[in-house]
Protein backbone atom coordinates (compact mmCIF):
# COMPACT_ATOMS: atom_id res chain seq x y z
CA UNK A 1 0.00 0.00 0.00
CA UNK A 2 2.86 2.14 0.68
CA UNK A 3 4.74 1.63 -2.00
CA UNK A 4 1.46 2.66 -4.14
CA UNK A 5 0.76 5.67 -2.80
CA UNK A 6 4.67 6.61 -3.30
CA UNK A 7 4.28 5.60 -7.16
CA UNK A 8 0.97 7.75 -7.41
CA UNK A 9 3.11 10.90 -5.33
CA UNK A 10 5.68 10.43 -7.38
CA UNK A 11 3.47 10.07 -10.90
CA UNK A 12 2.27 13.57 -10.15
CA UNK A 13 5.72 15.12 -8.95
CA UNK A 14 7.57 14.10 -12.02
CA UNK A 15 5.32 16.67 -14.54
CA UNK A 16 5.66 19.46 -12.77
CA UNK A 17 9.17 18.57 -12.00
CA UNK A 18 10.24 18.33 -15.28
CA UNK A 19 8.41 21.75 -16.03
CA UNK A 20 9.97 23.58 -13.60
CA UNK A 21 13.72 22.35 -15.06
CA UNK A 22 12.47 23.25 -18.73
CA UNK A 23 11.06 26.94 -16.74
CA UNK A 24 14.26 27.28 -15.18
CA UNK A 25 16.55 26.25 -18.66
CA UNK A 26 14.06 29.05 -20.97
CA UNK A 27 15.26 31.51 -17.93
CA UNK A 28 19.00 30.77 -18.31
CA UNK A 29 18.87 31.37 -22.14
CA UNK A 30 17.04 34.43 -22.04
CA UNK A 31 20.06 35.40 -19.26
CA UNK A 32 21.84 34.39 -22.38
CA UNK A 33 20.59 36.53 -24.43
CA UNK A 34 20.41 39.43 -22.78
CA UNK A 35 24.21 39.46 -22.28
CA UNK A 36 24.50 39.04 -26.27
CA UNK A 37 21.98 41.89 -26.55
CA UNK A 38 23.54 44.32 -24.70
CA UNK A 39 27.22 43.66 -26.03
CA UNK A 40 24.78 44.71 -29.09
CA UNK A 41 24.25 47.25 -27.93
CA UNK A 42 27.51 48.71 -26.63
CA UNK A 43 28.69 48.05 -30.30
CA UNK A 44 26.55 49.72 -32.22
CA UNK A 45 26.77 52.82 -29.35
CA UNK A 46 30.32 52.40 -30.08
CA UNK A 47 29.94 52.22 -34.26
CA UNK A 48 27.10 55.29 -34.98
CA UNK A 49 24.35 52.82 -34.76
CA UNK A 50 25.89 50.79 -37.53
CA UNK A 51 26.17 46.98 -38.08
CA UNK A 52 29.35 45.54 -38.96
CA UNK A 53 30.13 44.35 -42.20
CA UNK A 54 32.00 40.86 -41.58
CA UNK A 55 31.09 38.71 -44.83
CA UNK A 56 34.58 37.85 -44.53
CA UNK A 57 34.21 36.06 -41.51
CA UNK A 58 31.03 34.15 -42.50
CA UNK A 59 32.99 32.79 -45.47
CA UNK A 60 36.11 32.51 -44.15
CA UNK A 61 35.58 30.64 -40.04
CA UNK A 62 36.08 27.00 -40.33
CA UNK A 63 33.75 25.18 -42.54
CA UNK A 64 33.08 28.47 -44.40
CA UNK A 65 29.75 29.73 -45.68
CA UNK A 66 27.48 26.70 -45.65
CA UNK A 67 23.96 27.17 -46.95
CA UNK A 68 21.53 24.74 -46.35
CA UNK A 69 20.07 23.12 -48.77
CA UNK A 70 16.21 22.94 -48.44
CA UNK A 71 15.13 25.13 -45.75
CA UNK A 72 16.22 27.79 -45.63
CA UNK A 73 19.15 28.60 -48.67
CA UNK A 74 21.13 30.36 -46.30
CA UNK A 75 23.14 29.89 -43.13
CA UNK A 76 22.19 31.88 -40.33
CA UNK A 77 24.58 30.39 -38.17
CA UNK A 78 26.56 33.03 -36.11
CA UNK A 79 30.04 32.42 -34.91
CA UNK A 80 31.56 35.09 -36.46
CA UNK A 81 29.29 37.06 -33.77
CA UNK A 82 31.96 36.74 -30.40
CA UNK A 83 35.29 38.52 -31.72
CA UNK A 84 32.93 41.28 -33.44
CA UNK A 85 31.08 42.28 -30.41
CA UNK A 86 34.06 41.63 -27.77
CA UNK A 87 32.01 38.77 -25.58
CA UNK A 88 34.59 36.18 -27.42
CA UNK A 89 36.79 35.62 -24.15
CA UNK A 90 33.08 35.24 -21.83
CA UNK A 91 32.27 32.25 -20.66
CA UNK A 92 31.12 29.61 -23.29
CA UNK A 93 27.63 28.80 -22.52
CA UNK A 94 26.65 32.57 -23.66
CA UNK A 95 26.69 31.79 -26.64
CA UNK A 96 24.44 28.66 -26.54
CA UNK A 97 20.63 27.37 -24.78
CA UNK A 98 21.54 25.14 -22.04
CA UNK A 99 19.19 22.41 -23.26
CA UNK A 100 20.18 22.37 -26.97
CA UNK A 101 22.58 19.61 -25.70
CA UNK A 102 19.29 18.00 -24.93
CA UNK A 103 18.54 17.59 -28.86
CA UNK A 104 19.81 15.79 -31.91
CA UNK A 105 20.38 19.03 -32.91
CA UNK A 106 23.04 19.37 -30.84
CA UNK A 107 25.79 18.92 -32.90
CA UNK A 108 24.69 18.86 -36.67
CA UNK A 109 26.50 21.33 -39.31
CA UNK A 110 23.05 23.68 -39.27
CA UNK A 111 23.36 24.54 -35.40
CA UNK A 112 27.06 25.19 -34.76
CA UNK A 113 29.73 27.33 -35.50
CA UNK A 114 32.86 28.03 -33.95
CA UNK A 115 34.78 31.84 -34.23
CA UNK A 116 38.06 29.41 -34.46
CA UNK A 117 39.49 26.07 -34.68
CA UNK A 118 40.30 26.56 -30.79
CA UNK A 119 36.87 28.43 -29.78
CA UNK A 120 33.70 27.26 -27.93
CA UNK A 121 30.67 27.13 -31.08
CA UNK A 122 28.44 29.45 -31.18
CA UNK A 123 24.98 27.38 -30.64
CA UNK A 124 22.07 30.65 -31.44
CA UNK A 125 20.87 31.89 -34.80
CA UNK A 126 21.26 35.26 -36.43
CA UNK A 127 18.99 35.24 -39.41
CA UNK A 128 19.77 38.88 -40.58
CA UNK A 129 23.28 37.99 -41.50
CA UNK A 130 23.21 34.78 -43.59
CA UNK A 131 24.48 35.27 -46.54
CA UNK A 132 27.79 36.71 -47.87
CA UNK A 133 26.07 38.20 -51.48
CA UNK A 134 27.27 41.56 -53.06
CA UNK A 135 25.43 43.81 -52.96
CA UNK A 136 23.95 42.81 -49.21
CA UNK A 137 20.57 41.51 -49.42
CA UNK A 138 17.32 44.17 -48.18
CA UNK A 139 16.61 41.55 -45.81
CA UNK A 140 20.55 41.43 -44.48
CA UNK A 141 22.03 43.64 -41.96
CA UNK A 142 25.76 43.63 -43.53
CA UNK A 143 27.36 47.60 -42.94
CA UNK A 144 23.67 48.82 -42.15
CA UNK A 145 22.67 51.49 -40.11
CA UNK A 146 19.57 50.16 -37.84
CA UNK A 147 17.34 52.76 -39.28
CA UNK A 148 18.76 51.32 -42.71
CA UNK A 149 18.37 48.06 -41.72
CA UNK A 150 15.10 48.28 -40.35
CA UNK A 151 13.60 50.27 -43.35
CA UNK A 152 14.79 47.45 -46.05
CA UNK A 153 13.42 44.69 -43.94
CA UNK A 154 10.07 45.99 -44.19
CA UNK A 155 9.64 46.38 -48.29
CA UNK A 156 12.24 43.25 -48.43
CA UNK A 157 9.46 40.98 -49.19
CA UNK A 158 11.13 38.10 -46.62
CA UNK A 159 7.67 35.98 -46.17
CA UNK A 160 9.34 35.08 -42.67
CA UNK A 161 9.67 38.04 -41.76
CA UNK A 162 6.60 40.03 -43.06
CA UNK A 163 6.25 44.24 -42.66
CA UNK A 164 7.60 44.86 -39.09
CA UNK A 165 6.15 47.99 -37.49
CA UNK A 166 8.73 48.58 -35.20
CA UNK A 167 12.13 47.22 -33.85
CA UNK A 168 10.79 45.18 -31.59
CA UNK A 169 9.31 42.57 -33.96
CA UNK A 170 12.46 42.11 -35.72
CA UNK A 171 14.24 39.23 -34.63
CA UNK A 172 17.80 39.14 -33.97
CA UNK A 173 19.33 36.38 -31.83
CA UNK A 174 17.05 33.28 -31.68
CA UNK A 175 17.33 29.82 -30.54
CA UNK A 176 17.85 27.23 -33.34
CA UNK A 177 14.79 25.44 -34.33
CA UNK A 178 13.73 23.02 -37.30
CA UNK A 179 9.96 23.47 -37.88
CA UNK A 180 7.71 20.55 -38.41
CA UNK A 181 6.51 22.22 -41.78
CA UNK A 182 9.88 22.99 -43.37
CA UNK A 183 10.85 21.36 -46.31
CA UNK A 184 13.36 19.05 -46.19
CA UNK A 185 14.40 19.02 -42.70
CA UNK A 186 15.70 15.39 -41.49
CA UNK A 187 13.16 13.49 -39.82
CA UNK A 188 14.91 13.34 -36.28
CA UNK A 189 14.91 17.29 -36.61
CA UNK A 190 11.72 18.04 -37.58
CA UNK A 191 9.46 20.01 -34.98
CA UNK A 192 12.71 20.28 -32.46
CA UNK A 193 13.60 23.14 -30.43
CA UNK A 194 15.82 23.82 -27.50
CA UNK A 195 12.27 24.36 -25.84
CA UNK A 196 9.01 22.57 -26.09
CA UNK A 197 6.59 24.18 -28.09
CA UNK A 198 8.69 27.18 -28.62
CA UNK A 199 12.06 29.63 -28.99
CA UNK A 200 13.74 32.30 -26.63
CA UNK A 201 14.38 35.39 -29.05
CA UNK A 202 16.55 38.67 -28.62
CA UNK A 203 14.51 41.15 -30.77
CA UNK A 204 16.14 44.57 -31.97
CA UNK A 205 15.48 46.98 -29.73
CA UNK A 206 17.34 44.67 -26.97
CA UNK A 207 14.61 43.21 -25.39
CA UNK A 208 14.25 39.51 -24.71
CA UNK A 209 11.33 37.01 -24.84
CA UNK A 210 10.23 33.44 -25.50
CA UNK A 211 7.54 33.15 -28.09
CA UNK A 212 4.95 29.64 -28.59
CA UNK A 213 5.49 28.58 -32.22
CA UNK A 214 3.08 25.49 -33.04
CA UNK A 215 5.64 24.22 -36.06
CA UNK A 216 7.64 23.15 -32.96
CA UNK A 217 6.71 20.17 -30.23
Amino acid sequence: MVIAIIAILASMLLPALTRARASSVSTACRSNLRQISIAWELYLADHEDHFPDRRDLKSSLPGGFKPWTTWPKSDPRAGWAPPVVGLENATSGVWQCPSVRAIRAFDVDQTRQSPSTNAAPVRYWMWRFDRPDDPVPLDDFWGKSREQAFAELQVAGNPTVGSPQSLGEVEFVVDVYFPATAPGVEAGLSGRSAHPKGKNRAWMDGHVSWSRDDRLR
